[in-house]
């Protein structure tokens, strides 16, 4: 495996990281099924408590998985996937060209 093929594997390494984990994948499945979301609506879809959807959309935020829209009082959850859906691409271009 080529030093570039090692190097964006592990740029994407925080991203796998972020998706490992069965309740933010339910979180994403949820907002792919809904235009947003706010974290009172996502917990009422899960057996998880507030404080625990709000650590986990943190994880997502930080990974630019999740974008925030402010709407008055309440905070919306919406999906925001295309920069890590490019950094995916890219892993697979790399290692194909050079594995």
């Amino acid at each position: 495996m080529s030093n570039e093929a090692i190097s964006v594997f592990r740029e994407c390494i925080p991203l796998f990281q972020a998706l490992s984990d069965p309740y933010r994948q339910d979180i994403i499945l949820m907002l792919a099924s809904n235009e947003s979301l706010t974290v009172n609506e996502i917990t009422e879809k899960t057996s998880l408590s507030r404080p625990a959807i709000s650590h986990h959309l943190k994880i997502l935020r930080d990974n630019a998985l999740v974008e925030i829209e402010q709407k008055g009082t309440h905070r919306y959850y919406s999906l925001s996937i295309d920069a890590s859906i490019e950094l995916l691409k890219k892993l697979i271009v790399t290692v194909e060209e050079s594995c």
